[in-house]
């Protein structure tokens, strides 16, 4: 059974840094999974400059969603994955059920939910660590737009699957972390 560490922050906290922190000091073999997507010229510049911070050594899987089945059909010579973030794999999954700027949440709920199931599924089978990572979205004002809302619910479901299921949870705040599980 794998064990699982679950890093939350908001947006710049300092949680991927602090992941990859923790990764790299393990001295572990670690297999990163980035889940962003290079939609424009700034999301382009911002995957470069992640990829440029990994240490060249590590072996970088670039996932969007359907982590656990790329996996099952992929196996890593691995100790560790790195996660980053659950976030936008979220939001890979929910755009797929937007029409006519409004989504389809039963449709993308279920989606999200058997996402993390299966995620959760794979790190119980197999003996790697984990070390996921995502931005605690409820902390903030409720979107004012439907999609803003459905997004953020079903992020905050996910992250409080992932949390249930983690050995441990850091909250990060300005670079610092705090043990929350």
């Amino acid at each position: 059974m794998g064990k699982l560490m679950f890093i939350l922050g908001g947006a710049r906290s300092g949680k991927s840094f602090y992941a990859q922190k923790l990764a790299e000091a393990s001295g572990k073999v670690v297999t990163f999974i980035a889940t962003a997507q290079a939609w424009d010229d700034e999301m382009k510049a911002r995957i470069q400059k992640h990829r440029q911070d990994r240490p060249a050594k590590w072996q970088t899987l670039e996932i969007q969603k359907n982590v656990s089945a790329y996996l099952l059909q992929h196996p890593q010579q691995t100790e560790i994955y790195l996660l980053d973030c659950v976030t936008l794999l979220a939001s890979n999954i929910f755009m797929q059920f937007i029409e006519d700027d409004l989504v389809n949440e039963a449709t993308a709920k279920i989606a999200l939910e058997n996402e993390i199931a299966e995620l959760i599924k794979y790190i119980n089978e197999h003996n790697e660590e984990w070390i996921i990572v995502s931005n605690e979205v409820g902390l903030g004002l409720v979107p004012p737009y439907q999609m803003g809302r459905v997004y953020r619910d079903l992020l905050g479901w996910a992250n409080q699957r992932l949390a249930k299921e983690a050995d441990s949870v850091l909250f990060l705040v300005a670079g610092v972390p705090m043990k929350v599980k």
